[in-house]
């Protein structure tokens, strides 16, 4: 393989280290799938689908083009497509091309999507308090968050997540 030395000795890691991956490994592990299930039992939704409505509800107009809405949600657009193709049945999206911009396509949450929201959301973000900060003192709250940014900087430096504005429900 270019440009990777064989011959060299792996970085190991020390026994703090091997301890502290394997508890970031366990919540990476764990609570996606925590989050998940409480929002099928209480709100009918994946949690992908929850990130692609709740991110067009903290959005100016609801709207997002839809490549936005995949950096947002962490997905890819293919899988994006599909998800919004289900959320467009129930009619809690509908999608329209970019007027300033053919080549792109709009995501816009509908009211019945904003009610879905609103109605999801409180479960949600007690799962979210409940499971991730209600552990963590406010000091270490705002290590996880520098922590975060930092191992993100790491991954994708030249790619920030977009921030949609605070107008709608949170998380």
């Amino acid at each position: 393989m270019a440009g990777v030395e064989t011959d060299a000795e792996p970085r190991w890691l020390d026994d703090d280290e091997q301890e502290a991956w394997m508890a970031l490994l366990a919540v990476l592990m764990r609570v996606p799938g925590a989050l998940d299930a409480q929002l099928q039992r209480d709100a009918g939704l994946t949690h992908f689908e929850y990130l692609v409505i709740s991110g067009l509800s903290m959005s100016p107009g609801r709207t997002l083009r839809m490549s936005d809405l995949a950096a947002f949600a962490e997905g890819s657009l293919p899988r994006l497509s599909q998800v919004v193709s289900r959320l467009e049945k129930r009619g809690w999206i509908r999608r329209t091309p970019d007027p300033t911009d053919g080549r792109y396509t709009l995501a816009i949450l509908t009211e019945e999507g904003w009610a879905k929201v609103v109605a999801s959301a409180p479960g949600h973000v007690e799962a979210v308090r409940r499971l991730v900060f209600d552990p963590l003192t406010k000091p270490q709250q705002r290590q996880l968050k520098e922590i975060g940014r930092r191992i993100m900087q790491a991954i994708d430096p030249g790619c920030p997540r977009p921030a949609p504005s605070s107008e709608g429900p949170r998380p």
